[in-house]
């Protein structure tokens, strides 16, 4: 009998979180499938372990980690095509947002992330919609953000976008965010309220916005060549664990987002949320970086999204 194929598993949170209950539920699913046919391994939090939250990247293009997940901004300097959905505002709601990626936009940024990277994307997992906290004030329109410091990722998009509204965009890794947060040296940070929550910032910054500005996939992605050298009944097997992880992993979000909420509200913090003309106001002040965007990406990408 042959040796059983070793599958390695990562992220970068808790084993509760519910990207690792998903990267769980793939397991199990081959496991179910394939038994000693496959090994599964996890490391929940790379983080843990000394390294970086980007730097699930390379442990997965060298081949170090088998499969794992990462917001899509932080690939835009490598895969510009990416910055599209980096856009503020861009859709309405989940829904809107999962169908775009989960067809033609979502498979034309796959073939823009193969073409580049070392990697086979088999779905997207949802970040979901971010918004803004922060230990200075309550922010309520674009001038409230004026000079005030606030961490985005690792996307020109992004970081013009917080430009435009006023603040100091500070790009960085999520890991020297926590560390300037829980220090004190930077004043804001955006992300969905789970992620605020599991990474403890609620218990730093007392003022929250529900501002909905950016929506955010985090691509499934294997090293291509063990995926690529897999026999086709495990490369199916994966695939499908994949997709029913995907739909597994946005369910939980959802409940996930409601459980920070009241954790948010339970540290005493203020969530303010905005309203229909308070965040058309957002969106009327960032709307010059669409032509910026278009100049730079071109039309395709945009007509996917049906915007002329």
């Amino acid at each position: 009998m042959s040796d059983p194929i070793q599958i390695r598993m990562g992220g970068y949170g808790p084993a509760t979180t519910g990207f690792s209950r998903a990267l769980k539920l793939i397991g199990d699913r081959l496991e179910a499938e394939l038994g000693d046919q496959v090994q599964i391994k996890y490391v929940w939090n790379i983080m843990d372990l000394g390294y970086r939250a980007d730097d699930i990247l390379w442990l997965v293009e060298c081949g170090l980690l088998t499969l794992g997940y990462q917001s899509s901004s932080y690939l835009t300097d490598r895969v510009p095509e990416l910055s599209l959905v980096d856009l503020p505002f861009l859709f309405r709601d989940n829904d809107h947002a999962r169908g775009a990626m989960d067809r033609a936009l979502g498979r034309r940024l796959v073939q823009a992330v193969e073409s580049k990277c070392n990697f086979r994307i088999l779905g997207w997992y949802e970040n979901g919609f971010r918004h803004i906290s922060n230990k200075v004030r309550t922010i309520r329109t674009p001038a409230d953000l004026k000079d005030i410091a606030i961490r985005v990722l690792p996307s020109q998009i992004q970081a013009r976008t917080f430009e435009l509204l006023g603040a100091k965009p500070m790009i960085m890794d999520l890991t020297d965010a926590i560390r300037m947060i829980k220090a004190s040296e930077i004043d804001a940070q955006e992300n969905p309220l789970t992620n605020t929550v599991t990474y403890g910032v609620h218990k730093f910054h007392r003022f929250h916005t529900i501002s909905n500005h950016f929506y955010i996939s985090r691509p499934i992605f294997l090293h291509r060549p063990t995926f690529d050298a897999w026999p086709d009944d495990l490369k199916a097997a994966m695939q499908k664990a994949v997709n029913e992880s995907v739909a597994f992993q946005r369910g939980l979000h959802e409940q996930e987002e409601k459980d920070a909420e009241n954790a948010i509200k339970a540290e005493g913090c203020e969530i303010v949320e905005l309203d229909r003309a308070q965040q058309d106001a957002f969106a009327r002040t960032v709307q010059p970086i669409y032509a910026e965007a278009r100049k730079q990406l071109g039309s395709e990408l945009f007509d996917l999204m049906g915007m002329k």
